[in-house]
């Protein structure tokens, strides 16, 4: 009689341990999937705090009233966040500065003497776009003049002569990116008038004219000579936003 009970409870036996295998095995059938959910909704959740340059981000941002994430599309594009970076055209850092333009930059803002310091490259890019949009009022023109300078879009504007190819790819790969519709005005904050009287310029700019002095003294050359292509208004940018896609027009040369 013994032997039939044990028969029996050691097939009890053998069932539970099936069981119990077989919910370990479903574990570990669960345990992947679980990993790879995860792992697909990293990027989703990826925002401008997971920058390296999260802490100067947010400064310019707020300084400039320029979006965040719009300042880490622009910083990857121009120089996939080499901080050494120089281009061909000798632009600098993070956002790609023209040397011209970071002097005068780093002597409006007070930012230091090295163009590469992450900081203050940022903060300078950061400035320079809200110049841009200020001037020119839309995503794409702010974009396009960023890229090739206003001088070279105020061309574009008034003769028509077609951007460069760089500028067009530029653009059509960021203002989808960061949308159309523009932010606020500029904190008040981000309006630093000098300290001291003796800091001022000389010579100051016309009200509506936000362009950097280099870009102004191209208005008057050295020569004495009138320009051959006149001061654009800011309100004609306004009404052309999407016009820097435009098709050449005859007689225009490669670029």
């Amino acid at each position: 009689m013994p032997a039939p009970c044990s028969s029996s409870y050691a097939g009890r036996s053998a069932v539970r341990h099936r069981a119990v295998l077989f919910l370990l095995s479903g574990l570990a059938f669960a345990a992947p999937a679980t990993v790879s959910v995860c792992a697909q909704t990293l990027p989703a959740t990826r925002t401008a705090t997971a920058d390296p340059y999260a802490a100067h981000i947010a400064e310019a941002s707020q300084r400039f009233g320029i979006p965040q994430t719009w300042i880490v599309a622009v910083k990857r594009t121009e120089s996939h966040d080499d901080v050494r970076a120089v281009s061909p055209a000798g632009a600098l850092g993070l956002m790609q500065i023209m040397p011209g333009t970071w002097a005068e930059l780093r002597a409006r803002y007070r930012l230091g003497r090295d163009p590469f310091d992450p900081r203050d490259n940022i903060i300078a890019g950061t400035a320079y776009l809200r110049e841009m949009l200020d001037r020119y009022r839309t995503v794409p023109a702010m974009l396009a003049a960023y890229n090739a300078g206003p001088a070279r879009y105020d061309e574009y504007l008034a003769t028509g002569r077609s951007l460069p190819v760089e500028t067009r790819a530029y653009v059509a790969s960021l203002a989808p990116a960061l949308g159309s519709a523009a932010p606020a005005d500029r904190p008040r904050a981000a309006l630093q008038p000098p300290a001291d009287w003796r800091e001022a310029p000389l010579f100051v700019a016309r009200g509506d004219d936000r362009r950097p002095a280099n870009d102004r003294a191209a208005d008057h050359p050295s020569s004495g000579r009138q320009p051959s292509v006149p001061a654009q208004d800011d309100r004609a940018a306004a009404s052309q936003p999407d016009a820097i896609f435009l098709a050449r027009r005859e007689g225009d040369g490669p670029q």
